[in-house]
């Protein structure tokens, strides 16, 4: 989700000011996507030059300026929630990039990426899931929609990194030198067997 569409949405509630748009966005977020007041002022600006959100002529007592989606911020914002997402608009798997590049750096040990990785990733998964043990079901629906989704996305992390270790293990297995056998298996190449000398 881009911050501009974040901001767009709380917007649609009621006017706010900086402040409050970063206060609310990550309320809503549980905190899962921090921004900095900078960031918010930022993108406020651009939405403001893009016609989307204007001021409303109010301050409050500290002299924040408050902003209100205008109609143009009330179209772009009914159509973003009606587009679905596609691969391109998400951001690259840097997880899956790094796994590919310590298997082909030399002096890597990718089980190693892979098994330091699992354990970080089961962490946060706990942490995760004792958030959603101790949330408030009825109060807390948005945040626990979130949380739902970090779970779902972590499970289904920790099961790439078993299939990729599983998928690496076979790989060596595959290209580990066959073991000679065989009672001539020993025999140097340069020496005679048995049998040529009593010839």
């Amino acid at each position: 989700m881009s911050i501009r569409h974040g901001l767009l949405a709380l917007l649609e509630r009621s006017p706010m000011y900086g402040y409050q748009l970063r206060h609310e966005f990550e309320r809503s977020t549980g905190a899962t996507w921090p921004l900095n007041v900078g960031q918010v002022y930022t993108t406020l600006a651009r939405l403001e030059r893009d016609g989307l959100v204007e001021q409303t002529g109010e301050s409050d007592e500290e002299g924040k300026v408050v902003y209100r989606l205008t109609d143009a911020g009330h179209a772009e914002l009914t159509g973003w929630f009606a587009t679905p997402l596609a691969g391109t608009d998400r951001p690259r798997d840097e997880l899956a990039i790094k796994v590919a590049l310590a298997l082909t750096t030399p002096g890597v040990d990718v089980r190693a990426v892979l098994q330091t990785q699992r354990t970080a990733t089961l962490r946060h998964l706990q942490e995760l899931t004792r958030l959603k043990a101790v949330a408030d079901g009825s109060e807390d629906t948005a945040w626990l929609l979130v949380l739902d989704s970090m779970i779902f996305r972590a499970e289904a992390e920790v099961r790439w990194l078993d299939h990729s270790e599983t998928r690496l293990a076979r790989l060596a297995m595959t290209q580990r030198p066959a073991a000679p056998s065989g009672p001539t298996a020993a025999v140097p190449k340069d020496e005679p067997s048995d049998q040529a000398v009593r010839r």
